[in-house]
């Protein structure tokens, strides 16, 4: 498809004569226009999950998951990747993020890296990305090479692959085994899709992670239960999650934290089942390191 019969690069009613609007005015319209793209991304909710759920799959096994992408989809996927661990406390490479352009594409723009395929491919197994991972390929347009190519290597080699863009039935989503494609529309400014597009993608790179995070354990309730307590704020926020798990005042929870070897995990099983350090870890063990399957296991 032509770049200018694209969605992202049709001009936006919207925002016609934005120039000559009040600055009041021309804020209303880009809020008004952001509004819509929470609806798009609802709208790709069962796709999402389907995403969510073979990401947490293939991470359980063993897999990683790989973000790729040129510009502002690149770096949103490096944003997203490099959050996860301070986040969950994952261990090193098992979220990466790839741009176009290598790591000075994050502070200067070199999107003529964009347009080769093979490129695209070659950063990806510069990564050592195998059939056990998933791919994530970004493109707003759905159709930037350096993506396409990428997402056909990790097909040949068996790996899951994911696809996020915001025009419809484009060529990312045709070459992918999941395909999300929240529709945003027309930009404010023609094509800028820094701003809706840009800000879709940045949800569903939230759920994805976050959703397979969640699955896979890392989160009890709604609390960070793997934040590791390496400075004076992190051991605050541990002994709080603690007290909530729990139900102890401040005084037992940080107690209890130090018993535990200051893992905020243990300490929820030491207090809410009445075990030592040691009987917590190993029904921590069993259960996968997944504090409510502790809990809930017998014996």
């Amino acid at each position: 498809m032509q770049l200018e019969k694209l969605l992202t690069e049709q001009r936006n009613p919207a925002s016609d004569g934005i120039d000559a609007r009040s600055t009041a005015e021309m804020l209303a319209i880009m809020n008004a226009e952001d509004r819509r793209v929470a609806e798009a991304v609802n709208a790709e909710i069962p796709r999402i999950a389907l995403a969510v759920d073979g990401i947490a799959e293939r991470l359980g096994r063993g897999g990683r998951l790989f973000y790729i992408g040129a510009g502002t989809s690149g770096r949103l996927g490096v944003l997203d990747a490099s959050e996860c661990r301070p986040t969950f406390n994952v261990p090193d490479g098992l979220v990466q993020g790839i741009i176009a352009g290598g790591e000075s594409a994050l502070v200067r723009a070199t999107e003529a890296s964009e347009d080769d395929p093979a490129s695209g491919a070659r950063d990806l197994l510069a990564r050592g990305l195998t059939g056990a991972d998933v791919l994530v390929g970004i493109a707003a347009s759905g159709r930037t090479p350096y993506v396409l190519g990428a997402v056909a290597q990790a097909r040949s080699l068996g790996a899951l692959t994911v696809g996020i863009s915001c025009t419809p039935d484009s060529p990312v989503s045709q070459n992918v085994d999941i395909p999300i494609a929240p529709l945003t529309g027309p930009e404010i400014v023609t094509g800028s899709t820094r701003m809706k597009a840009g800000t879709a993608t940045k949800l569903v790179l939230n759920m994805l992670s976050t959703g397979a995070m969640i699955r896979l354990g890392y989160v009890y309730g709604n609390l960070m239960v793997n934040v590791q307590p390496t400075n004076e704020k992190l051991v605050d926020r541990a002994t709080r999650i603690v007290m909530d798990a729990a139900q102890l005042d401040r005084v037992a929870a940080a107690r209890l934290l130090e018993e535990s070897g200051r893992s905020v995990r243990t300490a929820i099983v030491m207090a809410r089942l009445g075990l030592g350090r040691a009987a917590a870890e190993a029904r921590l063990a069993v259960a996968g390191n997944v504090v409510a399957r502790a809990l809930s296991t017998q014996g």
